[in-house]
């Protein structure tokens, strides 16, 4: 059976990491009650349910189209998995609009997936007529489902637009799509991962309207705050580790020849958040915080390479190697946080992270397909709730650097464009990271793999 997600799904997935009794959320400790400080509230986990689904279509259409291009014994299973990800932003929908509205709306959004199946149909048969005549249905889409978002938040979400943001999201699949057919896989994957990011965004304007239009349904609360932008950017960067990761074990047991690319784009994902901590504590801080997360990536590397050569006995050195490196993460980031996030919590869910990585890929060699996604759909879900409960640790451990004014007006989003998220926020987390590095108490044993 495959799995299903509701609107509910964020907030449950924070158990996954911690026990919500463990959580130190910024609301439930001394902060006055500043609803601009919380990271979770009805408005906030609003948001980050539609960061989710939002971020897995894009993640998912860009794997769908590929598969589909290659004539995978995936494209089926990935294909399915889109589908339910429709499903769920529809019912996200209706659950605001109406029974009507969301049938209304999956109707229009199920369209726009088509359009990319006969895109991607076309390019293979090198129909070019095919291709320009996709082409033009997905700009017609965009005119449709732009009226329809502008006419169902009452005008809050303009059509003009919507149908700019739309265009990003549509080009960035396309050039996505067509970059992987000519083997430009490096442009491939930033167009790939950009396209996920700018569904954040996306998320970030859609519930500002809807929260806007039924403030009562929200307790009044506001979507943007520097709080929620905490939340937002390490959702965004703990989601794609989790996704990218997934796609590079693929490509490596698969011997494909993007294997490089996907793996420098996990790579990237690591260095993003390294270059934070160089740009404030300098080049040997960085290196400390690069060394602890890099070192799990490597070991699932080992997995994939032991498991293309059949070695039982390197599969079982690099899953004690994940098992020690739970441990040092966990007590790295209790003492970030001053014993906010507690290492045994931390282990428990970094093993669930763990163990979904790897039943998704036993699983996608197994040619267990329906099983393969529906773990990478829960290890990508589950990374929504890391970010959670990581954000709300750091805003209370710095609640001065997350007080603001409710704000009135539509914040910056990807719906007219790349969506923007807030640049100090990484820089605070590092703020808590890096006490774990001063404090000198990590060592870590890892190899060092070269590509």
């Amino acid at each position: 059976m495959r799995l299903k997600k509701t609107l509910i799904a964020i907030p449950l997935s924070v158990s996954l990491l911690l026990p919500m009794g463990t959580l130190a959320n910024a609301a439930e400790h001394e902060h006055g009650g500043n609803p601009t400080m919380e990271v979770s509230n009805p408005a906030v986990d609003l948001r980050a349910t539609l960061d989710s689904i939002l971020s897995e279509h894009a993640y998912l259409a860009v794997i769908t189209m590929q598969k589909g291009l290659d004539g995978a014994g995936d494209f089926e299973a990935a294909a399915a998995q889109l589908g339910e990800n429709t499903d769920e932003l529809s019912a996200a929908v209706g659950s605001v609009y109406g029974e009507e509205a969301g049938s209304q709306f999956k109707e229009i959004w199920s369209s726009h997936i088509g359009y990319f199946v006969n895109y991607v149909t076309a390019t293979a048969s090198k129909d070019e007529d095919g291709r320009k005549k996709a082409l033009a249905d997905l700009d017609a889409y965009r005119v449709k489902q732009a009226d329809f978002l502008s006419k169902a938040t009452d005008g809050r979400l303009k059509a003009k637009d919507l149908e700019e943001g739309l265009k990003m999201h549509v080009d960035q699949l396309v050039w996505a799509f067509d970059n992987y057919g000519a083997g430009e896989y490096e442009k491939a994957y930033t167009s790939a991962t950009e396209s996920m990011h700018h569904m954040f965004g996306t998320g970030k304007g859609l519930s500002w309207a809807i929260t806007e239009q039924f403030p009562d349904k929200f307790d009044n609360q506001s979507v943007d705050t520097p709080a929620a932008d905490l939340r937002e950017a390490l959702n965004s960067e703990f989601s794609a580790h989790a996704a990218l990761a997934i796609l590079a074990m693929q490509k490596g047991i698969d011997g494909a020849k993007d294997f490089d690319a996907t793996a420098a784009a996990l790579n990237a994902n690591t260095e993003d958040l390294t270059k934070s901590v160089e740009s404030v504590y300098g080049a040997e801080g960085a290196k400390k915080f690069n060394e602890i997360w890099s070192s799990h990536i490597g070991y699932f590397v080992d997995y994939v390479k032991a498991t293309a050569n059949e070695d039982e006995a390197g599969k079982k050195e690099a899953i004690a190697n994940l098992d020690a490196y739970r441990k040092i993460q966990a007590e790295f980031l209790d003492t970030a946080t001053e014993g906010r996030l507690k290492a045994a919590d931390l282990e428990e869910g970094l093993k669930g992270h763990v163990d979904q990585l790897l039943n998704a890929f036993n699983s996608y060699v197994d040619k267990d397909y329906d099983a393969a996604y529906d773990s990478i759909h829960e290890a990508y879900s589950h990374m929504f709730g890391v970010g959670t409960a990581l954000s709300g640790a750091i805003v209370d451990q710095y609640p001065d650097k997350f007080v603001t004014a409710m704000p009135s007006d539509m914040p910056k989003t990807g719906l007219g464009g790349m969506s923007q998220v807030a640049d100090h926020t990484i820089l605070w987390v590092i703020s808590s990271l890096i006490l774990a590095m001063s404090a000198g108490a990590v060592l870590i044993r890892r190899k060092v793999v070269n590509r």
